[in-house]
């Protein structure tokens, strides 16, 4: 078998991933992180963090740059590649790039995950600039404004209800009759007097000016009235797709398709440990990412350690049998 480039790859250089290179680097590991665009992940696309401990209001581009800058000092290597696929090959792994084939013994996976987008027009255009898909990121932002919501879940309606602190006026936006959410919650947001429900309708373009948005046109499903709301912010919550095609191997996943993990961030695949987005948890927070990062580096680290002395254990095992 061909000798290991890598003793661990870190597949995805967003907060999770940085984190993870950090600690694996620290315990004189050879480690790589790959990632396809620039390190930070969606941080980058964070005009400003203020819930990362440490920091009361911090960019996102700079504290991207911290979390890169402060891994590699400690030896992380990070190659600017597009992961292709990932697979097992005997007690290795082989992590294809857009520049080859590299050889390691673990994997940490975190590619984080993507909101899923209305796709309507002006949905890019703003993104930043009023539409949002994280409350508690951006929700202060918004304070004394008018804000919209679209979803039906619960995430939808315990983010709308959120956003009542900050909000004059807080409409939630579904396109069905009634919400998937739970009752209890619905209720809440009901009684709320600056939360107003629009059923039956659905967003179609998001209107403003050069600098950012002004209005929402949204469409009731059944009448096919037109309308368009004055906000200044578009929170989206219909899903978050989470990245997890590039692994071959039949990896246990929860029904939404994040990836299960124990509580040492290891999968059903020996070797193949998860952190951040990606993973199946209750809220997806970089103070999250970064905690099951370090869980996870610590316990590739323990599974190279393993791995190493059962080698050393079958590689006696014929002598001592003579």
């Amino acid at each position: 078998m061909a000798d290991r480039d890598y003793d661990i790859i870190i597949v995805g250089g967003g907060p999770a991933g940085l984190t993870a290179g950090l600690y694996a680097s620290r315990s004189k590991l050879n480690v790589v992180c790959y990632e396809k665009l620039a390190p930070g992940g969606e941080i980058l696309n964070t005009e400003f963090v203020e819930d990362y401990p440490g920091f009361e209001l911090i960019g996102g581009q700079e504290l991207a740059a911290k979390f890169a800058e402060h891994a590699q000092k400690f030896g992380l290597k990070i190659e600017l590649e597009e992961v292709t696929e990932i697979r097992r090959d005997g007690d290795d792994f082989v992590v294809r790039t857009t520049e080859g084939e590299r050889r390691c013994g673990a994997v940490i996976y975190t590619p984080g995950g993507t909101p899923r987008k209305l796709g309507i027009p002006g949905e890019q255009k703003y993104a930043g600039k009023g539409v949002s898909y994280c409350a508690l990121c951006d929700g202060a932002f918004f304070q004394d404004e008018v804000i919209t919501v679209v979803g039906g879940g619960n995430s939808a309606v315990e983010e709308g209800m959120f956003l009542t602190k900050y909000g004059t006026k807080v409409y939630l936006i579904h396109r069905r009759d009634q919400f998937r959410a739970h009752a209890v919650a619905v209720d809440r947001l009901k009684e709320n007097p600056k939360a107003e429900i629009i059923l039956d309708t659905v967003p179609e373009e998001v209107i403003g000016d050069e600098k950012e948005m002004k209005k929402l046109r949204v469409r009731n499903v059944k009448t096919g009235e037109v309308r368009e709301i004055e906000a200044q912010g578009l929170f989206v919550f219909v899903g978050f797709v989470p990245n997890t095609g590039l692994i071959k191997e039949p990896v246990k996943k929860d029904e939404a398709g994040f990836i299960i993990t124990d509580q040492n961030m290891a999968t059903n695949i020996p070797g193949l440990f998860v952190a951040g987005d990606c993973r199946s948890q209750l809220i997806r927070q970089i103070t999250n990412a970064v905690g099951d990062a370090t869980t996870a580096a610590v316990a590739a680290e323990k599974y190279l350690e393993a791995q190493a002395e059962g080698k050393k254990l079958r590689a006696k095992a014929p002598a001592a049998a003579l």
